[in-house]
């Protein structure tokens, strides 16, 4: 038993005011990889993830809540991207602000069938968001139109501008 405490004495220091507790030795520290020293690594994937000059005046300008053309909830957009459709138009039934993280969501009704889209703003593939009509009356009562999920009348008045 006195040999595996010997054993033990030698990897872990005692501590000064009792004979009984243990502290451990100070480990070293793992040299820093060449790659994160020459600027690879995080700061590289945060270059790539964070905002382009170009996406940040059009977050500041179509997402921030003090900008006066802010998207609204219930206005017809048309978003261009990368990716098949090219282009999408329909009504903005919700926005989330979360920053980087912020999206939004179209629908639109094609060949008869209900259509949504979600975009993400800061995703390399969204080129552009374009603002076709502003919601009817300048705004609408609800934050999220969930509810034209379920009436194709009220979606069609709505992009028909009738309401």
């Amino acid at each position: 038993m006195s040999t595996k405490v010997a054993t033990s004495k030698s990897s872990v220091a005692s501590y000064p005011f009792s004979k009984t507790a243990l502290t451990p030795t100070p480990q070293t520290f793992v040299k820093t990889p060449p790659t994160l020293q020459q600027g690879k690594g995080l700061m590289d994937h945060l270059r790539k993830t964070l905002f382009t000059p170009e996406k940040y005046a059009m977050m500041q300008k179509l997402f921030s809540r003090q900008s006066p053309s802010q998207l609204r909830v219930g206005s017809i957009v048309s978003v261009i991207s990368d990716q098949a459709p090219n282009i999408f138009t329909g009504v903005l039934i919700a926005i989330r602000r979360r920053g980087p993280d912020s999206s939004i969501r179209v629908r639109n009704i094609l060949q008869r069938t209900g259509t949504e889209m979600l975009f993400v703003a800061n995703s390399p593939s969204l080129k552009e968001i374009k603002v076709v009509r502003p919601p009817p009356k300048g705004h609408m009562r609800r934050a999220k139109l969930y509810y034209l999920r379920d009436s194709s009348e009220k979606m069609s008045m709505l992009a028909g501008g009738k309401k």
